[in-house]
C-alpha cells in the first residue's frame, strides 16, 4: 500500500474525530470532470452562457467539490478499504473558479457490530457552507 494513504483503525474511531481536504478548483478541474462525468452543462462550460445565468459567471459541478469526501473516507478516516453506503447532499451556494474548498468530515455515530460509521459532511469556501449532508461507510474486517 501506498505511504501516502492511511487511515484509522475501526476499533480506534471515535464520535468527533474529523478530517479535512482543501482544493482551489481550477479551469482545468472543470474541464477534467466534465469529461469524466459526461456533464457538460454550459453553466460550468460556457463564460458567455454563464454570464447570462443567474450566477454570473461559471460554476464548479456540485459534484466535484462533493468528491472530496470520497477522498477523505478513502485516504483518512476511515481510510483503505472503506465501502460507501449513502450520501445525501444540500448545495446551499454555487463554487466557482479560484474559489478554495475546504472538505470537512466528521463521526458523528457508530455502530459497532455492522462495521458502520456515520458522518456529517460539510465543504465551504471562505468559512461559508456550499454544501452539507450526511453519509454512511461500511468498514470490511479487512481494512
Amino acid at each position: 500500500m501506498s505511504s501516502f494513504l492511511h487511515g484509522v483503525n475501526f476499533n480506534d474511531i471515535s464520535i468527533g474525530m474529523s478530517a479535512n481536504y482543501s482544493q482551489t478548483i481550477t479551469d482545468a478541474d472543470i474541464k477534467s470532470f466534465a469529461g469524466i462525468s459526461g456533464d457538460h452543462n454550459p453553466v460550468h462550460m460556457s463564460d458567455e452562457f454563464a454570464e447570462n445565468s443567474r450566477f454570473g459567471q461559471r460554476i464548479a459541478h456540485g459534484l466535484m467539490s462533493a468528491s472530496f469526501f470520497s477522498a477523505l473516507f478513502g485516504t483518512k478516516i476511515p481510510g483503505p478499504g472503506c465501502v460507501y453506503v449513502s450520501q445525501n447532499l444540500k448545495f446551499k451556494k454555487p463554487v466557482y473558479i479560484g474559489d478554495t474548498v475546504t472538505a470537512t468530515v466528521t463521526v458523528t455515530s457508530i455502530v459497532q457490530d455492522k462495521r458502520r460509521v456515520f458522518f456529517s459532511t460539510t465543504c465551504k469556501v471562505k468559512n461559508k457552507a456550499v454544501i452539507t449532508g450526511e453519509a454512511e461507510l461500511f468498514i470490511p474486517e479487512n481494512s
